[in-house]
């Protein structure tokens, strides 16, 4: 039998072998040759200790994409609190005499992305008719000047502003500011049905394209296919979602029996707030649940709206919320011992390429946010490996399926994955994966793997770690 202290000296020398091949494992993977133009920034970091166990490239700026919103979230939660409520509220802008407003009802909106369907609105007439208001003379306005500055994100692209995912934020937002188009043949069918947009049909002899230009209301949908009438479906961004909500409100009095006799309409910054009294109000989910849903599908609209919350509260005067919000997160950042010359947010959500982290940045995040008071609602936030949100099916049949808890990034030439994962033997790290600058190989090279799926692979590697790292 081996005395006591061989045998720790062995077990200590097969740690150190453990913790030196899985560091080859993951330079083995960086230095294939289908990398030789990317750029690889990687941080791993032992949340028991606070020992930094591998590095690579760990202090170099690099673009983010949707880990960016870890940033904000940990800010807003810190910020705000995990029970905030946005609130959109109902005014009267007129005077109110035996059941008539001789004036507007304005729908001003407190920043809650997640105003959907028409239940709220619903539920504001009702409480309108429970007031005793029968009669509008003037007509309902959706108030959209809650956040100076513009709805859309510094740095986001021009391409991406008609996607889903480049759906503008703003004070009062509907539907996840989306709607539908369907078509068949040249029947035209959007959804919802009060969505404030024109649709111009051009039978184009080319591939079907949704074309709607910046700033416009008008959906062009080019290359109409009449002869074969297939049914086609898009998604796309509203041109303005204040109005439409206006609409629904306006919508649902008529339907309590409330007389409105003007046609909705939008106000939007730099056009002042029109006033009134207040009279009801609609509360959203807590800041928490925004968070959770925003996190676990990668929502910008959400996160950048929380971003712009956190930026007006610091005052509400006319400097753009964004900018509060990005020089308010660098202060809170630096005060973690996170500087400015490490991480750089320009927007809320990481769809701008004016973003900027370091993969050591991000793992201090991680490990401040797992030691601190919101350390478990924290981790609750964020999707998991083979199990739900944009991580629902990767990395499944692995050691990290289950155990990988994390955010995810993706854009053009740009992925990335940050979160926790505990090893074999029990040890909880904090990773940072920045995948840049890389153009996956072309279809039928071998082997065919997607840029998601090379990230996930140094994932997985820390999943199956054994010994100490």
């Amino acid at each position: 039998m081996l005395p006591r202290s061989v045998a720790a000296c062995m077990v200590l020398l097969a740690s150190v072998a453990q913790a030196e091949s899985v560091g080859e494992r993951i330079e083995r993977h960086l230095a294939e040759p289908r990398f030789a133009a990317a750029s690889w920034g990687i941080s791993v970091v032992s949340l028991d200790d606070g020992r930094t166990v591998y590095a690579h490239d760990a202090s170099r700026l690099m673009l983010p994409a949707s880990t960016a919103k870890l940033y904000t979230a940990a800010f807003a939660l810190d910020r705000l609190g995990p029970d905030f409520r946005a609130r959109t509220d109902v005014l009267a802008n007129g005077a109110l005499k035996r059941g008539r407003l001789r004036g507007d009802i304005v729908l001003r909106g407190g920043g809650d992305p997640t105003l959907s369907g028409d239940a709220w609105a619903k539920s504001l007439a009702a409480a309108l008719q429970e007031r005793g208001i029968r009669r509008i003379d003037g007509a309902v306005i959706g108030d959209d000047t809650l956040f100076a500055g513009p709805p859309i994100g510094a740095g986001w692209e021009a391409s991406d502003l008609q996607e889903t995912f480049g759906a503008q934020a703003g004070g009062l937002d509907i539907d996840e500011n989306t709607l539908t188009v369907a078509l068949t043949g040249s029947h035209v069918d959007v959804q919802p049905g009060d969505a404030a947009i024109t649709v111009a049909l051009d039978a184009a002899d080319t591939p079907l394209e949704f074309y709607r230009a910046p700033g416009s209301d008008t959906l062009h949908v080019i290359g109409l296919d009449t002869a074969g009438a297939k049914p086609h479906t898009a998604r796309v961004s509203m041109p303005d979602p204040a109005l439409v909500a206006a609409r629904r409100l306006q919508s649902a009095l008529r339907q309590q029996g409330i007389r409105v006799d003007g046609e909705a309409r939008s106000v939007r910054w730099p056009v002042r707030p029109p006033g009134g009294e207040s009279l009801t109000s609609w509360p959203s989910p807590t800041l928490l649940e925004i968070l959770r849903s925003g996190l676990k599908r990668s929502q910008n609209l959400y996160l950048q709206t929380v971003f712009l919350l956190t930026g007006r509260s610091r005052g509400t005067d006319a400097t753009p919320a964004e900018d509060l919000a990005s020089a308010a997160l660098s202060d809170w950042l630096a005060a973690r011992g996170i500087g400015p010359t490490s991480v750089a947010m320009a927007e809320g959500s990481g769809l701008s390429r004016h973003d900027l982290t370091t993969a050591s940045a991000l793992t201090r995040l991680l490990a401040t946010m797992d030691a601190g008071p919101h350390g478990p609602a924290w981790r609750g936030l964020l999707p998991v490996a083979g199990v739900d949100g944009t991580l629902a099916r990767r990395m499944r049949g692995t050691a990290a399926e289950g155990n990988v808890v994390a955010k995810t990034g993706s854009m053009t030439y740009v992925n990335a994955l940050a979160g926790y994962v505990t090893t074999k033997s029990g040890q909880r790290l904090a990773f940072a994966i920045l995948l840049n600058n890389y153009r996956p190989p072309p279809r039928g090279a071998e082997p065919l793997r997607t840029a998601s799926a090379e990230v996930d692979a140094i994932a997985v590697m820390l999943a199956e770690a054994a010994g100490r790292l």
